[in-house]
């Protein structure tokens, strides 16, 4: 019984120190990605279901940008499981809810407004297309930001800011005012993806929404084998005179091909790269950790 116990005892520590090995690994491999690049990175990663997890400045206090459509998705579907709102009922959008100047694949299909449009249409606008105006119109059905921010907070995470929608993101410092960590971000997708935000139908309508995504396709899906399942949610700002960016993020749950999942939360904050630099950034710093878990499994 000692002998079996002590051989247990062997390859459990055998097992960790090859898993720190190669953990570390992934995390030389990552700061090689982002070192030297004009930028502040956070990453966080996550195994869901075996749990090996890293960081590097996780902690990063990160602009939000188009990332808070997630939040704001959940905040929405919450009332939908409480059968205050339905997927099926119309939203009559105006004229004046379409506003100039920002990024609406909405307003390009109907520029005159005064339109009926489904919950379930103005989700998939929002949250698959990242139509700002379809944004702040799901604020409003809401109850504002501070509504978001106490749903939000009610799942656990605390570092989490919103207070300003997307008409308000036009001007410069209010970029910065939402905000939020890789950390907090991948804690919060965990939660999500296991079913303790939402119930299990409206968990899988948001996860299926998120990976018809269509915005990003050369960020964190560049950076993954063709046809691998990503349900994610990207968020960028414009850059100013001096070629500054606020932030370019792309969150997501990424499925292996053994059928298991892991979560990357990519924040870049303070850019002055090409934007085609930072994509490569995000990209590659996905490819490395799916080579990591593809190879693990």
């Amino acid at each position: 019984m000692i002998k079996t116990l002590f051989c247990g005892l062997l390859f459990s520590f055998a097992s960790f120190q090859i898993y720190a090995q190669t953990t570390n690994e992934l995390r030389q491999e990552l700061n090689k990605i982002i070192s030297g690049k004009n930028a502040s990175v956070g990453v966080s990663i996550k195994s869901i279901e075996d749990k090996d997890t890293l960081s590097i400045n996780g902690n990063l206090k990160a602009p939000l940008m188009s990332v808070f459509k997630f939040h704001i998705a959940l905040t929405v579907l919450n009332k939908v499981d409480e059968g205050k709102l339905s997927l099926t009922q119309d939203i009559f959008i105006k004229k004046k809810d379409l506003h100039e100047n920002t990024w609406s694949p909405m307003r390009e299909d109907f520029p005159n407004g005064n339109v009926n449009l489904t919950l379930d249409k103005l989700l998939r606008y929002t949250v698959s297309h990242s139509d700002n105006n379809g944004c702040d119109i799901l604020i409003d059905l809401v109850g504002g930001t501070k509504e978001v921010q106490k749903f939000i907070n009610k799942q656990g995470i605390k570092d989490f800011v919103i207070k300003v929608n997307e008409e308000q993101m036009k001007s410069w410092k209010k970029l910065y005012v939402n905000t939020t960590t890789p950390l907090a971000t991948t804690e919060l997708l965990e939660k999500f993806y296991k079913g303790e935000v939402l119930k299990e139908a409206i968990t899988k309508y948001l996860y299926q929404i998120m990976v018809e995504t269509s915005r990003g396709l050369t960020w964190m899906k560049a950076g993954l084998p063709e046809n691998t399942e990503l349900a994610h949610r990207t968020g960028i700002s414009g850059t100013n005179d001096d070629n500054l960016r606020v932030a370019m993020n792309d969150v997501g749950i990424v499925k292996l091909p053994n059928g298991k999942h892991f979560i990357i939360s990519v924040y870049l904050k303070n850019i002055t790269e090409k934007q085609e630099d930072t994509e490569k950034i995000i990209a590659d710093l996905t490819k490395a950790s799916w080579d990591y878990f593809t190879k693990k499994n």
